[in-house]
């Protein structure tokens, strides 16, 4: 059972064909932190096919979630799930709103794409997969080539294998450094 150690509340997400590590990496890693995370499907049922078959059962369907009551919005990447995500208006709409207000909202490999189209990049350092790149730079972002990169309340990665840093650094977002690093070692991260 978790233990929460903070009251802030984060949204993960999921549509079918999302990269699966990169949504349950984040989730695991928040669970043990004691963020509180709800995963949230964009389809109208909460059984969701990642990129690779797996299937994952949602906790919540986006039709239900009460927007107002999370301080943060996470975008895992993976094909088709990024254009899942993308083609979701009320997702979509929401991150704006989220990134308007200047609450957190994090993506990793090609989901900040979405916050490229969306605006929300222009000025910003962000991280990306390279097939994405382009769409980042069109939509005005400093593009940087590390595997996570946080400018202000937007914190960016870049794939599958940078899905555990991406998880760690939201979790220094919320609970600091050294919760962070605590868990990067409880974890024996050592990249």
């Amino acid at each position: 059972m978790t233990t929460y150690k903070t009251d802030k509340k984060t949204a993960l997400f999921l549509a079918d064909g999302c990269e699966e590590i990169e949504a349950l990496t984040v989730v695991d890693l928040l669970r043990r932190a004691g963020i509180p995370v709800t995963t949230v499907s964009v389809s109208e049922r909460r059984e969701v096919t990642s990129s690779h078959d797996v299937t994952i059962l949602a906790d919540a369907l986006i039709e239900d979630l009460p927007f107002d009551e999370f301080d943060m919005l996470i975008l895992p990447g993976g094909m088709p799930g990024t254009t899942n995500l993308g083609a979701c208006r009320k997702l979509t709409d929401r991150v704006k709103e989220f990134a308007a207000e200047g609450k957190p909202v994090a993506a990793i490999c090609a989901a900040p794409s979405i916050l490229a189209r969306l605006g929300i990049l222009e000025g910003k350092k962000a991280s990306c997969n390279p097939s994405v790149e382009s769409i980042l730079t069109e939509g005005g972002a400093i593009l940087q080539h590390s595997p996570v990169t946080r400018d202000g309340e937007i914190i960016t990665s870049r794939a599958m294998g940078t899905a555990a840093l991406f998880g760690l650094e939201i979790v220094r977002y919320f609970l600091g450094n050294d919760t962070a690093e605590n868990l990067r070692n409880t974890i024996i991260l050592s990249a």
